[in-house]
């Protein structure tokens, strides 16, 4: 399978960097109490540290706001989906518990500050790809069984005509649902710097030590940029 990147969205900034983790045989679980808290503490960290007034100012949320400006998504209506997060746990809310990868997923997410997608490989058929939509892309929003229809130009992750993220890095569709039966994962990561140190280093770390240690699976990670723009899996 490859997953690639219309070289136009480096027109947007050409510093992005797209983490990508393959996790294979992964034994999900319901969510345990260890995994519970390392969430719940990811949470009052991010309480302690980030004032809501700071939360579009936040490095990689600025970036991805920009970028959405640029492809022409109004960011404070359509926000990206870590800063409606981010949000929520500001405003003293607490995610829901849903099953033992998403949950540690949302914990690294607000750990490092980054938007991290996971998507059961079960459900997708055709070669990935970030790019602008086309006539005949459709969407499956999350708990629908309608689709909607998208205009041309909408910046989205898509399998085929089948579109895994509308807007970005807005919103995920029902198609790819990570569920405790999921056991072949794509890990999609974006951020701008991949150096050692960088919240995109650290986060794709996180995941490959979540695959191998927590679910017993087997991982491996790729970088998509401006200089490498597919990877073939």
């Amino acid at each position: 399978m490859k997953y690639s990147i219309d070289k136009k969205i480096f027109n947007l900034n050409s510093d992005i960097k797209f983490g990508i983790l393959i996790g294979r045989n992964l034994k999900n679980d319901v969510t345990s109490a260890e995994d519970e808290k390392r969430l719940r503490d990811a949470e009052e960290k991010m309480r302690e540290t980030v004032q809501f007034e700071q939360l579009k100012t936040l490095q990689n949320v600025a970036l991805y706001r920009e970028v959405m400006n640029k492809a022409g998504i109004n960011p404070n209506k359509f926000p990206p989906s870590v800063e409606a997060m981010f949000k929520r746990i500001l405003k003293g809310g607490q995610l829901p518990i849903i099953n033992a990868l998403v949950d540690l997923c949302n914990a690294v997410s607000i750990e490092q500050i980054i938007s991290l997608g996971a998507h059961d490989l079960s459900d997708i058929n055709e070669d990935l790809e970030v790019r602008f939509s086309k006539n005949g892309d459709e969407f499956l929003p999350f708990g629908s069984v309608v689709y909607e229809n998208l205009d041309e130009g909408e910046l989205i992750f898509t399998s085929g005509n089948i579109v895994q993220t509308r807007k970005w890095v807005w919103r995920q569709s029902e198609h790819g649902k990570i569920t405790v039966n999921s056991k072949d994962i794509f890990f999609q990561l974006v951020g701008f710097n991949d150096d050692e140190g960088s919240s995109l280093y650290k986060a794709m770390n996180d995941i490959e030590r979540l695959v191998t240690n927590r679910f017993h699976g087997i991982c491996s990670k790729y970088i998509v940029s401006i200089d490498n723009p597919y990877i073939e899996f």
